[in-house]
């Protein structure tokens, strides 16, 4: 989905693929079939955009045949669907029963995770419409914290640094500017925006900046405007945003809040969860974690990193982030110029919702995918961007 902003520039709204699990490229391919498709005959579009993602296997498939690439695009266009960026976080696995920490390997210190994204430059290089000249890729906040030393926050930056350079060049070649966005989340090297700024400032390359994850940003309690303020003060680059919903518990010392919560602590993700304290900021690596007892302070609101449907808030006693996300998204593009121009929701734990929550069957999701969407299309005509047919 297209936006005119008041300046004239074109913000892209999509969403995105992860939460149709796929390690292949036969799967990518019947996801568009079977959903992507689908959510844009129920929005009544004739264009439709997605965030791709591409696990490991995928575009290995794709970069090594320039035929398999052809034909994807010629899939993209026949179903009415556009790519300007792709999530390239999850690195394979992303559909397992338990995925958790594994989520965040390899990490920026690996070769793997260089050469992974150096293809899917390559691959969006090639998928992005005729008409648009700039692509984005969010990538993990270069390691979970405790696989982080500085010999491997050094080789992080190597490996960013080289990339930059891989896309420098990739531009000269293709014509297509390309840029890569780490994604602060709780429990990273880069948890919040303001984590951030050091190592982007260190890299000091306009091609690498941040992706703003709208429900990150509210489990570790950042301001929106604060947050944003800082990284144009800084000169870093707000490549691209997530825009979701964190699980908010107002009352957490409360037992049927905690109840309430219980049913969101399920096995496959990880949901950090975080208070904010007179002492700072307090957390758990899961939710389970802080629903045991003694190990959370209770006093003051929990937030945890599940990504809950922007449309539909959970029942009481608990409620969603969507406030922060609607503070994020006016600072964002709001402004006489746009912070950034790609969007993408993100809502990839549908299946992982209490049962009672959970779509029944494809139909049903593409009903949910698409209300979300209808949500941030109706937030930003609100902030006086036009949609574009």
């Amino acid at each position: 989905m297209r936006f005119r902003h008041p300046d004239g520039s074109t913000v892209h709204l999509a969403y995105c693929t992860n939460v149709h699990p796929a390690e292949t490229l036969d799967g990518v391919l019947a996801q568009l079939r079977d959903h992507c498709a689908p959510v844009r005959r129920r929005l009544g579009r004739d264009r439709l955009g997605i965030g791709l993602w591409l696990a490991r296997d995928a575009a290995r498939a794709l970069v090594t045949d320039p035929s398999a690439l052809r034909g994807l695009r010629c899939e993209l266009d026949r179903r009415g669907l556009e790519v300007v960026t792709l999530n390239g976080f999850p690195y394979e696995g992303f559909g397992a029963e338990e995925v958790k920490y594994r989520v965040y390997t390899p990490d920026w210190a690996d070769p793997e995770r260089l050469e992974y994204t150096t293809s899917l430059a390559r691959l969006l290089a090639g998928l992005l419409p005729d008409d648009v000249p700039d692509g984005s890729i969010s990538t993990l906040p270069l390691a979970w914290r405790t696989a982080h030393d500085p010999e491997r926050a050094e080789a992080s930056r190597t490996a960013l640094r080289t990339l930059a350079e891989r896309l420098d060049a990739l531009q000269e070649l293709t014509g297509r500017s390309l840029r890569i966005a780490l994604e602060p989340e709780p429990g990273c090297v880069v948890e919040t925006t303001r984590d951030a700024i050091g190592p982007l400032t260190a890299i000091g390359h306009d091609r690498i900046g941040v992706c703003v994850d709208t429900c990150h940003l509210a489990t570790s309690f950042e301001d929106p405007h604060t947050a944003l303020d800082d990284l144009v003060r800084a000169g870093v680059p707000v490549v691209k945003s997530q825009l979701s919903a964190a699980l908010h518990a107002e009352h957490p010392h409360l037992p049927e809040v905690r109840e309430a919560l219980r049913a969101f602590a399920e096995p496959r993700f990880l949901h950090q969860t975080r208070t904010s304290t007179a002492a700072g900021l307090r957390g758990t690596d899961d939710l389970d974690e802080a629903l045991a007892g003694g190990t959370l302070p209770d006093g003051a609101p929990w937030r945890a990193h599940f990504h809950v449907p922007l449309h539909a808030a959970p029942a009481a006693p608990l409620t969603s982030t969507l406030p922060v996300l609607k503070s994020a998204l006016t600072r964002l593009v709001g402004g006489p110029h746009p912070l950034t121009r790609h969007l993408e929701v993100e809502t990839y734990t549908w299946q992982a919702l209490p049962p009672e929550l959970r779509p029944k069957g494809r139909a049903q999701l593409a009903d949910g995918i698409a209300a979300e969407l209808t949500l941030a299309r109706d937030l930003l005509t609100d902030l006086g961007l036009k949609e574009l047919p």
